[in-house]
């Protein structure tokens, strides 16, 4: 079984002896049940991984002592997944799935028939807890690389997003194409084979997740008109919380991600 993860604060990993404290060392501790002599990874949720020895277990701390540490190149292509947001708990469904699933940026959207709203007085607590959901989701799946939760986005942004991408595809039950074949442009291949260190859009895939009442007619016209390609996951159609993992596994294969 590989060792299990836990999430450092920037920085910490540069010493030769780090000090799991507050939430993330009584997770360890108590949780968890870690033991001294163990084997555990300490990662800062940007690339930097550490393997660590387990010198000492308190009540709500742990000390790690640094046996081998290196950065993690990042993924390529950039994978974003811009999600409208889906009604009750399914949102943290969806993140946690994509997270588990290697999604690089998640941007939740609201679309025009989305059920659910996030009202400014209740905006950062949703999003609080769709990045919270990404952190647990990322160290579960042993990731040294915790995705990115944008700020809630409009319509506007989203097109901005899918204009900026090597390749924007909305995900539509109507398409004629599949995505498992959806020609992929040359930056985006280039960016698999070579890796890009530039702005996550360039080179990277945008895939537009819609909400359950379906796309409007202005945001299919807004989509199309800033670049994006219609593709079909399959014969079904998805939720719009497991939509996203399925068009990502499709994706992870064919950029030779996974």
């Amino acid at each position: 079984m590989t060792p299990l993860v836990f999430l450092s604060e920037p920085g910490e990993l540069d010493a030769d002896t780090v000090v799991l404290s507050g939430p993330e060392g009584r997770h360890a501790a108590a949780v968890r049940r870690i033991a001294a002599g163990e084997t555990v990874h300490l990662v800062d949720g940007a690339g930097t991984r550490a393997r660590c020895r387990v010198l000492e277990v308190g009540k709500d701390r742990v000390v790690c002592a640094v046996e081998e540490r290196g950065v993690e190149p990042a993924p390529h292509p950039h994978l974003t997944v811009v999600q409208a947001l889906p009604k009750g708990d399914r949102g943290e469904l969806a993140v946690e799935v994509m997270t588990e699933a290697g999604v690089d940026r998640i941007v939740p959207w609201a679309a025009e028939r989305c059920i659910t709203r996030w009202k400014p007085e209740r905006a950062p607590k949703a999003l609080a807890k769709w990045r919270s959901t990404a952190r647990e989701a990322a160290k579960q799946s042993r990731r040294s690389r915790v995705p990115e939760v944008a700020e809630l986005a409009g319509t506007g942004e989203v097109c901005a997003h899918v204009a900026a991408a090597g390749a924007g595809i909305v995900l539509h039950e109507d398409a004629g194409s599949r995505l498992s074949s959806v020609p992929l442009p040359a930056p985006v291949l280039e960016a698999a084979a070579q890796g890009d260190a530039g702005r996550p859009d360039a080179g990277g895939i945008v895939v537009v997740v819609g909400p359950e009442g379906g796309f409007s007619d202005s945001e299919l016209r807004a989509l199309d008109a800033a670049g994006a390609v219609r593709a079909l996951l399959g014969p079904t159609v998805l939720r719009t919380s497991t939509a996203g993992v399925a068009a990502l596994a499709v994706l992870q294969a064919r950029c030779g991600r996974w």
